[in-house]
């Protein structure tokens, strides 16, 4: 599963999510994922702009 498959499947079990405690573990588990996919771009860009042009 990629890390947006895995964001967009935390946003549906937050909507659906009544219990205050699991939206809080659901919140946190989303934040953690957010982070690890901002993290992914940056390293991609730093690849990206480091390539020597053609």
């Amino acid at each position: 599963m990629s890390i947006e498959q895995h964001i967009e499947e935390l946003r549906a079990e937050l909507r659906n999510c009544c219990d205050v405690a699991e939206r809080a573990q659901i919140e946190g588990e989303l934040e953690t994922a957010l982070a690890e996919c901002q993290a992914m771009l940056a390293a991609a860009e730093a690849r990206y702009s480091s390539e020597p042009p053609f």
